[in-house]
């Protein structure tokens, strides 16, 4: 393995985990925001839904650009954009501001993660094993930084914007440096070409078993992220405090069992990985939805991370194996889907909650969990993947990225 693709490898990791810091710091504030600007409670879903609506475009629309420019390419530059969006959404004081900070925000997230997946896959394919769940690590961590950066911040009454400055400062510059070592996507996608044909394009129908598979996780996960603290706290009744532990714990297991998941799929192949993380997932749904006190259900919660966190890393390495010649059109289109379950996820359970009562919602996303188990065998690896004792076709010969850095 040459030097060059390790530090592709480190440079990636690295972008994953300013990401990570950076949507922490975003959706942990969002009530700082909305004091901020002066947002009401019925307008503030509008902001919410905006914000993956058009990261759903922005993955759209990369899955066209990366036709015309290397992947890595757009992840330089949409990674900056999001950050100085961040930065917009600290520094307006108008209403109209932050809807074009949040409107940013949105579109540049979206071709951030479809070309830092596309990057992933592609490092993976030249690497010959797994490695993406190692880059979703990065992220978790990232999550768990930006979270403990937003809790200081509210802690010592710091403004949105002064709380943002030194980390847009300190990130921006480094994920630009960082950029220089990016491994393009281009390389890997000849060599797979000529193997499986780029002509073939992407089928929606084979690819929409993981579409449901990726819609299915994000909706456990927003989950997790919009309603652990409230259900702690109104229905096990726990003290707000105690109800910021929840996520805490769930981010921390996610990086836990990320930092294991590569190992998992090397000896035991990625079918059997998600299939025990589907299963463990929905035992950390069932714990909490019975759960008597508080402290059972964030055990409940600990073992949810533990088990959903290993399913959308792999998600995105399976629809790269099944189109090996249209793998970044496949990332692109996967990716819309991670938005369509926070969409659907947080929404869906306040809808329950409130018609018939939370513990039976938690019920809901438990089910979906489940239903992973019907499409387990999509993750199966072919003859040019991972897994079943076939060698996978190395690419050494991937091209650095055609900026020439």
């Amino acid at each position: 393995m040459t030097e060059w693709l390790r530090r592709g490898r480190a440079s990636l990791a690295f972008a994953f985990l300013v990401q990570g810091v950076t949507f922490a710091l975003l959706v942990t504030r969002i009530p700082a925001i909305q004091d901020r600007y002066g947002i009401s409670d019925g307008l503030l879903p509008v902001f919410l839904a905006a914000v993956p609506i058009l990261a759903g475009v922005g993955s759209v629309g990369t899955e066209q650009l990366v036709k015309k420019v290397p992947p890595s390419l757009v992840l330089r530059w949409s990674q900056p954009v999001v950050l100085l969006a961040l930065l917009g959404v600290g520094a307006g004081d108008a209403l109209w501001q932050v809807a074009v900070a949040l409107g940013a925000f949105g579109l540049a997230v979206g071709a951030l993660d479809a070309s830092m997946n596309m990057l992933g896959v592609s490092l993976q394919r030249a690497y010959g094993r797994s490695i993406m769940l190692g880059f979703h690590a990065a992220y978790s961590l990232g999550g768990i930084v930006g979270a403990s950066l937003a809790w200081a911040g509210a802690h010592w009454d710091l403004s949105l914007f002064v709380s943002y400055v030194p980390v847009v400062g300190v990130l921006l510059p480094a994920a630009l440096i960082g950029s220089r070592w990016y491994v393009d996507a281009e390389g890997a996608e000849a060599g797979a070409a000529e193997a499986g044909g780029r002509g073939d394009g992407v089928v929606f129908k084979v690819l929409l078993p993981l579409c449901l598979v990726m819609t299915f996780a994000y909706i456990g996960d927003s989950t997790v992220s919009d309603w652990s603290a409230k259900y702690l706290e109104d229905v096990l009744g726990s003290s707000e405090e105690v109800s910021t532990v929840p996520y805490n714990v769930y981010m921390v297991m996610t990086l836990v069992g990320r930092g294991l998941g590569d190992l998992g799929v090397r000896r035991f192949g990625a079918v059997a990985v998600v299939r025990a993380g589907s299963v463990v997932a929905a035992l950390g749904f069932a714990v909490v939805a019975v759960a008597p006190g508080a402290w059972v259900g964030i055990a409940g919660f600990t073992v949810l991370g533990l088990g959903l966190c290993v399913i959308v890393p792999q998600t995105f390495a399976a629809a790269g194996r099944l189109f090996p010649g249209a793998s970044d059109a496949a990332v692109a289109r996967l990716n819309i889907f991670n938005y369509v379950g926070f969409l659907i996820g947080s929404p869906l359970v306040g809808a329950l909650g409130d018609a018939w009562n939370y513990r039976g919602a938690m019920v809901v996303p438990m089910v979906l969990v489940l239903l992973t188990l019907l499409y387990a065998r999509s993750f199966a690896p072919g003859p040019d993947r991972y897994g079943d004792g076939h060698e996978w076709p190395r690419t050494a010969d991937v091209g650095r990225g055609s900026n020439g850095l």
